[in-house]
């Protein structure tokens, strides 16, 4: 799986989630601060039930906060 990416709409919640900080997701969903940090910034894939556990925190489905873009076929 090589060249996958996982990307989020996870900024632009927090901002339309009256503003919501990065520590306050955190603290909701159980983790660090720094954990959302780097899922923001796509340097880190969530496990499936903490991938949920955003989503719901938003009210939104899954796929509405993370987009799973494959690596282009080679055949």
């Amino acid at each position: 799986m090589a060249g996958s990416q996982v990307s989020n709409t996870i900024r632009t919640l927090r901002f339309h989630a009256e503003e919501m900080t990065q520590l306050e997701l955190a603290k909701r969903v159980g983790v660090s601060r720094q954990t959302i940090v780097a899922i923001e910034k796509a340097k880190y894939s969530p496990s499936l039930d903490l991938a949920f556990r955003i989503a719901r925190t938003f009210g939104k489905p899954l796929e509405e906060v993370f987009i799973y873009e494959a690596p282009p076929q080679t055949n």
